[in-house]
């Protein structure tokens, strides 16, 4: 037996995790090296020797903590942040005021933009946004004043942070979107497997039964049509599971989505959605009724596609009355571009000339309303053709861009 596909789920914010971590490492031994290159000019170098051996160990150790978003906890987060504010906060203390005035580095430099880059790929824009928002205090009150160059810097890292924190939202709906097209692909395939087997199967045993009960006869030959009508029933349930379930894609805040949509009663959905017509054409085929659609959905307006299938319903009690229980019927569904055509033709002795304009003026308005009615409020038309001895072949056609005037009138 085949196994199953399994849907390999991949991160697209990995990368950026790693960025993150060379990122860190880098800004680490900057802010080292900027501190090397004028240590003489700070009042009290031995603050900044221990805040940078603080900073050293504390990014050396949380290496493995910016590896992925699930080590990366809020806690995390939170005392990642605290180094970073403190190293700002710690800096007119050990820098001379002259420097602090001047628009001097702070002790972390840019290594707290790793900080705030890590609230933005763990959380998003809002995150980033309030840790970019912590920053800009602490410089201010680093600074005692704003300065422009520190405004300027401030809202840069701002900036970039919401927006690689708005990407990475937008990544993972993309991602979801993607896995979810992926199983529904792997479970498509997986249906048409057992759709295979079936015909391959059961749907034969079925056919064949049919048929040696028809020649055997009797009781046999009621078996037989028991067998036929459940593998038509049967052959329909296998294809209408082939068709994937409807689904409406979303801009949400955080990106592109994709939600199920439920069907509603008859196979409709929500108000302003469509209706796939061979849905409602299905319940029709049986043994003697053969039912040939296109291997896509037929889209339609709710009411129209109720409409249309209640034609062809009608057309098909019509055939029973008067073409008589053993009758054959065949319904053949086309999807035009403008329109939507259905035919129904049977194998019955077909309508004597004249008989449909007396049976209107004998009051029996079977095709009249019940048909030609239906469709007529629709925009659509119903052409009846009926050769005595040939049978009779009924071709209902609707427009695609269907309004129902009914409907107009109970939306008022």
């Amino acid at each position: 037996m085949a196994g199953r596909e399994r849907v390999m789920r991949m991160s697209v914010e990995q990368p950026l995790w790693r960025a993150l971590t060379g990122y860190r490492v880098l800004t680490m031994l900057y802010a080292v090296g900027l501190f090397a290159t004028a240590h003489e000019e700070f009042t009290r170098p031995w603050v900044a020797v221990a805040y940078f051996a603080v900073l050293a160990a504390w990014t050396v150790a949380t290496l493995p903590r910016v590896a992925n978003a699930a080590r990366c906890t809020k806690g995390f987060l939170a005392a990642d942040l605290t180094v970073a504010l403190t190293g700002i906060l710690l800096t007119p203390v050990a820098d001379a005021h002259e420097r602090v005035q001047s628009g001097g580095p702070t002790l972390p430099s840019i290594w707290t933009a790793g900080a705030v880059l890590a609230f933005a790929i763990k959380g998003g824009w809002r995150w980033a946004a309030l840790a970019s928002g912590l920053v800009a205090v602490a410089n201010l009150i680093e600074r005692g004043s704003p300065a422009r160059d520190t405004v300027h810097n401030v809202i840069l890292v701002c900036i970039a942070s919401i927006a690689i924190g708005y990407v990475v939202e937008v990544a993972r709906a993309s991602e979801r979107t993607l896995a979810r097209a992926l199983e529904i692909e792997a479970a498509t395939r997986e249906r048409e497997r057992l759709a295979r087997d079936i015909h391959d199967s059961v749907l034969q045993v079925l056919a064949m039964v049919q048929r040696r009960g028809a020649v055997i006869g009797g009781e046999a030959a009621e078996l037989g049509r028991m067998a036929g009508e459940q593998e038509v029933a049967l052959r329909t349930l296998v294809s209408g599971g082939l068709v994937p379930v409807s689904r409406v894609s979303e801009d949400a805040a955080e990106g592109a989505l994709v939600r199920a949509v439920e069907d509603g009663p008859d196979g409709e959905e929500p108000a302003g959605g469509s209706v796939d017509l061979r849905a409602l054409l299905a319940p029709y085929a049986g043994a003697r009724v053969s039912l040939a659609e296109p291997g896509a959905p037929v889209p339609l307006a709710p009411a129209a596609a109720r409409e249309l299938a209640a034609a062809v319903g009608a057309a098909l009690d019509n055939v029973r009355k008067h073409a008589g229980e053993q009758a054959r019927a065949w319904i053949l569904v086309e999807d035009e571009p403008d329109e939507v055509i259905v035919t129904v033709r049977d194998d019955g002795p077909g309508i004597p000339e004249g008989r449909l304009a007396q049976a209107e003026g004998e009051g029996r308005l079977g095709v009249a309303l019940s048909i030609r009615g239906r469709l007529r409020d629709l925009g659509g038309s119903a052409e009846l053709i009926s050769v005595p001895g040939q049978g009779t072949e009924v071709e209902l056609k609707v427009p695609k861009d269907v309004t129902d005037a009914r409907g107009k009138a109970e939306r008022r």
